[in-house]
């Protein structure tokens, strides 16, 4: 259940944020990847673990940099950052003793960060064309 949850409020906000223009800004998807990276933040503050907080911080933080690059250089690295992020919820409970994290969280976000990361790279290559077109 909690994959089809993930897999359909990504869908949905993803789609929301395109009708609506939030990501026209470029500054919308990393921000969306530094939000999903601190939610295990807060769950390590929840479950009053500072050996959680600090392994938490420590995992964020090639996502975020990855976040940055992505709102700097190139949309292709909060692609990354999001599939990445994904690959990383699937290994979370072994990587991080985190008692905050509820056990659903992992594969919901798993599968949120999977369809977010597609959503964007979709959008990426078809505004690249639209780009590429109107250049011409």
């Amino acid at each position: 259940m909690s994959v089809l949850v993930g897999v359909t409020l990504a869908l949905a906000i993803g789609l929301f944020a395109t009708w609506v223009g939030f990501d026209r800004d470029r500054a919308f998807y990393p921000t969306v990847m530094i939000v999903i990276v601190l939610y295990y933040v807060l769950f390590a503050v929840m479950g009053g673990s500072a050996e959680a907080l600090l392994s938490e911080c420590l995992v964020g933080v090639p996502f975020v940099i990855a976040s940055v690059a992505g709102f700097k250089k190139s949309p292709w690295w909060v692609v990354a950052a999001l599939a990445g992020h994904g690959v990383m919820d699937f290994f979370h409970p072994h990587l991080v003793t985190d008692p905050g994290v509820p056990d659903w969280w992992p594969s919901f976000c798993l599968a949120y960060d999977v369809v977010a990361a597609g959503y964007l790279a979709v959008l990426v290559v078809v505004r690249g064309r639209r780009g590429r077109a109107a250049a011409r």
